[in-house]
């Protein structure tokens, strides 16, 4: 057996499990439904959990599946210690957290800290008078002198971000939904209630948490407007119009982040994830994450946004974090973006591109977030108007891509009623193009897309280099991508064509994957290679 100090020098230089971990997100109302509401719950998560540990990942990441009226589906939080009624029981959730376990993978669940829903209890308090012991807990102004709102700030979902309450004769704020009252975080009891909430998922045995828009819960206490964008860019909201310079991003957000890792230091192998999104999302990100005393990771929406894939893009997100900048975290898919392969390329690349993407986001250095789907290349799907549940894209229809779209019912069964996902009707339809890309059939197929993304996950697993390694661009220019991933005497290079014509490229080493065309002095369209070459 090691001696004591031994044991404590072997936790210091371990490297930690998160480091390079492949997280999936799973979107809890849309993963699988036994009790035929039409809605996924938590012991069809359960059920499925093998599958999920057959991908070769490390974690599970769970959406909301708190206690909610389900206004943005789970993010307006009324009860953060307790199941909505729709996904479970509180007894459900650590049967999910005990096989997880089991299986050997980790379970990361969402924090919503920068609002709560309408229907709290803090919130119902906090409304009923400007005098009551939660008066201060969500942030609240007076009316301008002619009964406009305390200043211009906007929502992200449309309109002004201030709601006017006849019981307290004041505004509040929110920066989503008017369902959506934004929490002062400013206020040290808060933080406190907070702190708690999450104590009480950790002793429950969750292994971490992605904090959902942490970069929302401050406000400049001294309400000041927010000057107008800068021109050019895409506008389809009011939010688009102001630098969000104000309402949100504040400074103190890092000392509140302090406390929260105090906690989780307080258990063991614990993972902070924070979501940042925004103008600034960059150096938030580094700052959520810079030393030992805030969050492990944090990522942002430089590819969830991006309307193309490209090396100029790959390699700009690489150098911006440098190995002292903190760890950072990647995901191409989730439930707030239409799925990649829409985004990025032609129904007749899909295939291909498909391939090539899921190889890339597995030799990028960072943690890794696939969303669920993710690995069989589903597309977005077309939802009809009168079939959106989502409140952001009914307000904007028709100028934003609907989040519904990528939200659908996984297609577990080709044959079965709904793709297998329910035997009732789906509370989102499923993708008519989905069936062919079923787990059933790509589960029959010795060279699916799913069996291409066990492939390179278990490259990622078997190569430090690619787990945790440096990154070195090589090159990046038109639609060659060209970097190095180097650790413990490995030197791994990966080329990525990522347009439509063959681009040239002289492989030098052994190949250990590839998709399409490689060979003499070129890679084929959408080809990928990566080669051991030290």
């Amino acid at each position: 057996m090691l001696a004591e100090a031994d044991k404590a020098a072997s936790a210091t230089t371990a490297t930690p499990w998160w480091k390079g971990a492949v997280i999936y997100q799973i979107y809890p109302r849309s993963f699988a439904d036994t009790n035929s509401d039409g809605v996924g719950d938590l012991p069809g998560i359960t059920r499925h959990l093998d599958y999920v540990a057959s991908l070769g990942v490390d974690a599970i990441w769970l959406s909301p599946f708190f206690t909610s009226p389900m206004r943005d589906f789970g993010y307006d939080v009324a009860d953060y210690c307790a199941v909505d009624p729709v996904f479970g029981t509180l007894e459900d959730f650590d049967k999910l957290a005990a096989r997880a376990h089991v299986l050997g993978l980790k379970l990361i669940i969402d924090q919503v800290y920068s609002h709560s829903s309408d229907q709290h209890l803090w919130f119902q308090e906090s409304r009923s008078s400007r005098d009551n012991p939660r008066a201060d807990w969500y942030v609240w102004a007076d009316a301008k002198r002619d009964g406009s709102p305390p200043n211009n700030w906007q929502s992200v979902f449309s309109g002004p971000a201030w709601t006017w309450d006849a019981r307290r004769r004041q505004y509040y704020l929110h920066n989503f939904l008017k369902e959506q009252p934004d929490l002062n975080v400013h206020n040290p009891a808060v933080q406190d209630a907070l702190l708690d909430v999450a104590r009480f998922w950790l002793d429950r045995g969750v292994d971490g948490f992605r904090i959902d828009a942490i970069n929302f819960a401050m406000h400049d206490p001294q309400l000041r407007d927010n000057p107008p964008a800068r021109e050019g860019g895409k506008r389809t909201r009011p939010f688009d119009f102001q630098q969000h310079l104000q309402n949100q991003s504040h400074p103190d957000i890092v000392k509140f982040l302090e406390r929260l890792r105090a906690l989780t230091d307080c258990y063991e192998d614990r993972f902070t994830l924070a979501e940042v999104g925004g103008d600034h999302a960059l150096g938030e990100m580094q700052a959520f994450t810079a030393g030992t005393k805030r969050l492990n990771s944090a990522y942002g929406f430089d590819f969830l946004y991006a309307e193309q894939l490209t090396p100029a893009l790959v390699a700009q997100v690489a150098r911006e974090w440098p190995e002292g900048a903190g760890w950072p975290s990647w995901a191409f898919e989730n439930h707030d973006a239409p799925r990649a392969l829409s985004r990025w390329v032609g129904e007749a690349q899909r295939e291909t591109f498909a391939r090539t993407k899921m190889l890339l986001l597995s030799a990028l250095r960072g943690s890794i977030i696939l969303y669920q789907g993710e690995e069989l290349g589903l597309p977005q799907v077309d939802v009809p108007f009168d079939r959106l549940r989502d409140a952001e894209a009914i307000a904007n229809w028709p100028l934003t891509l609907s989040r519904d779209g990528a939200r659908t019912p996984m297609p577990w069964s080709a044959l079965a009623p709904n793709l297998g996902f329910s035997l009732a009707e789906p509370w989102l339809p499923v993708g008519g193009n989905h069936r062919d890309l079923a787990i059933d059939r790509q589960e029959a197929i010795g060279d699916s897309m799913l069996g291409f993304t066990r492939e390179c996950l278990k490259l990622r697993r078997r190569f430090p280099a690619l787990r945790h390694g440096s990154i070195e661009i090589l090159e990046a220019r038109d639609e060659l991508l060209l970097f190095d991933r180097i650790a413990e005497g490995q030197r791994l290079r990966c080329a990525f064509n990522l347009g439509e014509r063959p681009v040239e490229f002289k492989p030098t080493g052994a190949p250990l994957m590839h998709v399409g065309e490689v060979g003499g002095q070129a890679l084929g369209p959408y080809g990928a290679l990566i080669e051991e070459i030290g």
